[in-house]
């Protein structure tokens, strides 16, 4: 177990191990609370919010798997979020949140200062709480929002919630990370996405795993990853119908584009490092990077 962190899977904890982990949040001695799957009684769930509440350290937070399990429990997590100021990843994956039980914890998301990694993945939702969760993905320049965003397996949301949340991923200028996997989101959603990340300046890593993709839609975003500058580096569609040779157009595309960045940030490196390189002769630059010292100085770099 790393220094600085709690983690506990799948057990019944007891009273006075709810009073240990308490004590270490009032002592900011914890940076990691994971209580994934485990059992505890309604009265130390509420503990345990308001040890978060009170904590100045706790960056991760992981209630995966139906610890939040009931609306009571909801309203204890939100009072709690609304005093701590820490928290930066929050998960409640496989916690029956509903619509419902979102927009009871949407408010205290919605000004938390630090969240910027957020796991919805399993939690029963639908178009209503997709809404939510665009408000937390604000436009350029608003204010800070979500950098990771799972919303796995919530096969209630229809195409027209995904439509509404490709408008806030193509608008937002914060969002890297966004996993759809194991939703029922089919061809045309697809292409939704693929004007979205199209748009989107940031977005790094998409996962549309399981998601129901022919290769029409793959054709649609090799189209985008061919024809579009992106910042997207990750595309994951496995177990979808596609064909093993769009997938490896795809892939190949994108490792391109990582690798022209790469090779252009070893470039302004080198120049970085060297200020007697002549920035008016393109020709020497090229001569000194593909030159043994230039090779040097690449390889200093990519230590």
């Amino acid at each position: 177990m790393l220094p600085g962190s709690i983690q506990i899977s799948g057990e019944t904890l007891s009273s006075a191990e709810i009073r240990d982990i308490c004590e270490s949040l009032r002592e900011n001695s914890v940076r990691l609370l994971s209580l994934r799957g485990c059992q505890l009684s309604d009265r130390d769930f509420e503990r345990i919010c308001r040890g978060v509440a009170e904590s100045h350290s706790l960056a991760q937070l992981n209630l995966n798997l139906g610890i939040v399990s009931n609306i009571n429990r909801v309203k204890q997590l939100a009072e709690a979020l609304k005093t701590n100021r820490s928290i930066q990843s929050l998960f409640l994956h496989g916690s029956p949140l509903t619509d419902a039980g979102l927009a009871l914890l949407n408010p205290a998301l919605s000004i938390h200062p630090s969240l910027v990694a957020l796991d919805l993945g399993d939690c029963m939702l639908g178009d209503e709480g997709i809404n939510l969760i665009c408000g937390l993905l604000p436009p350029d320049g608003a204010k800070s929002g979500l950098k990771e965003l799972t919303l796995s397996a919530n096969p209630g949301v229809t195409a027209k919630g995904w439509g509404r949340l490709a408008i806030a991923v193509a608008h937002s200028s914060q969002v890297r990370v966004l996993n759809l996997d194991y939703n029922p989101l089919g061809d045309q959603v697809a292409g939704m996405l693929a004007v979205a990340v199209a748009s989107s300046r940031t977005l790094e890593v998409l996962d549309l795993e399981g998601t129901g993709l022919t290769n029409h839609s793959a054709q649609t975003l090799l189209d985008m990853v061919e024809n579009y500058p992106t910042a997207l580096r990750t595309l994951i569609l496995a177990e979808n119908s596609i064909s093993p040779e769009l997938q490896q157009q795809i892939s190949d595309l994108l490792s391109e584009g990582e690798e022209e960045e790469e090779n252009e940030a070893h470039e302004v490196t080198a120049r970085e490092k060297n200020p007697w390189i002549c920035q008016s002769n393109p020709s020497s630059q090229m001569v000194l990077v593909t030159s043994g010292l230039g090779e040097s100085l690449l390889a200093e770099t990519e230590m």
